[in-house]
């Protein structure tokens, strides 16, 4: 966090004011208190829920831009939206705080990355995982050979969202909506965090991709997936995940490794490295947004930059191009009320992240093709 406030708050509007808004305003109200930050306009194109006092509520962010001049813009849309809010909050003079996805296609990074350059602003990435301090001290570890020659990395996470997550909002649930990608599954949303974060450890380009997904509702997206993704380096990385689990797995991270393996809990700043007994927390945690204004005072790199995240919109740009996941037969699940929960998952999904597998190559019963997933090609 800042040693000191900056010589006056950091002015900063939120576009998304509600659902997961409502937790930029949490932080923004500390900073507030802090003397850090200050909440300077709110817009939405719905009704803003518990607006605060004296602050001032737009329809849309070019009304907000046209009144107000933020020095920071927090975005925190649906994925379709974000290139074109935030090349408008760039070239109003603002930096920006992106939420995750930050885009989800190539093109459009690109064309992002462009405009940063063009107004010399800046984009922060809301993958809070990469502000980690345990993660930091891990790529610290395995660059310096704790773990010798890496064979990969493994995430396994399961977690459960009932019936009323995927009515939450238009996209939900959704591959596209008014024609442009959103691809609202388990690996670009909930687990998004988790992805970024495996392919930060060895920040390595992606080569191939390789998905086996399902799902146990009329949705357009997974519920339950493995991912595969071959590195530059021939490192792997495998994300095991579900919406639809037995037994809750908050996120566990593990870096295989010829000499040992590393395990993260990359939500709660856990790290056990080769040799020691367990896991311990590693201190020193800050917001994206904290850091974003530390980076525009000279005092810190951002740790959630948009160039990091490139990897990231590789790979989710390759998932656009994935068959539609299979639909598990009904035989297959439980149903309790708006909640429902696969049978096996939680293990079939421990043993691909163990083995490095997919689903497909395990012989689940819920995906019937044998053999693995076709590779995936750049789009």
């Amino acid at each position: 966090m800042p040693l000191t406030p900056p010589a006056r708050p950091v002015r900063v509007a939120l576009i998304g004011a509600n659902g997961h808004g409502m937790r930029h305003r949490e932080q923004l109200a500390e900073l507030t208190e802090r003397g850090i930050a200050e909440l300077v306009a709110l817009a939405d194109t719905a009704p803003v829920v518990d607006a605060p006092d004296g602050v001032p509520v737009f329809a849309d962010l070019a009304a907000l831009l046209s009144e107000i001049k933020p020095d920071v813009v927090i975005v925190c849309t649906p994925p379709h939206t974000h290139l074109a809010l935030a090349s408008a909050a760039l070239r109003s003079g603002a930096d920006v705080l992106l939420e995750k996805p930050p885009v989800l296609d190539l093109d459009e990074h690109h064309a992002l990355v462009a405009v940063q350059e063009e107004t010399g602003r800046v984009v922060q990435v809301g993958f809070q995982a990469l502000a980690s301090p345990a993660l930091g001290r891990l790529r610290e570890a395995v660059a310096a050979g704790a773990v010798g020659t890496p064979r990969g990395v493994s995430v396994l996470g399961a977690w459960q969202r009932d019936d009323d997550y995927w009515r939450r909002s238009s996209w939900s649930g959704r591959r596209s909506v008014a024609g442009r990608p959103s691809l609202d599954g388990a690996l670009a949303n909930p687990f998004a965090h988790a992805l970024m974060q495996a392919l930060a450890v060895l920040d390595q380009q992606p080569v191939e991709v390789e998905v086996a997904w399902c799902r146990v509702r009329d949705i357009e997206v997974e519920d339950t997936a493995t991912l595969r993704v071959t590195l530059s380096g021939g490192a792997l990385v495998l994300i095991a995940v579900t919406l639809v689990s037995e037994s809750f797995v908050d996120g566990e991270l593990v870096v295989h490794g010829s000499a040992g393996r590393a395990e993260l809990a990359f939500r709660e700043d856990l790290l056990r490295l080769p040799g020691e007994a367990e896991l311990t927390t590693v201190e020193g945690r800050v917001t994206l947004l904290e850091n974003l204004i530390d980076h525009r005072a000279g005092a810190a790199e951002l740790l959630s930059p948009l160039a990091r995240t490139a990897g990231f919109t590789d790979v989710i740009a390759r998932l656009r191009q994935a068959p539609m996941p299979v639909e598990v037969e009904p035989n297959a699940y439980d149903v309790d009320g708006g909640t429902r929960t696969l049978r096996g998952v939680n293990d079939a999904l421990r043993r691909c992240a163990d083995e490095f597998a997919l689903l497909t190559e395990i012989g689940t019963p819920w995906i019937a093709t044998p053999g693995s997933g076709p590779a995936i090609p750049p789009p």
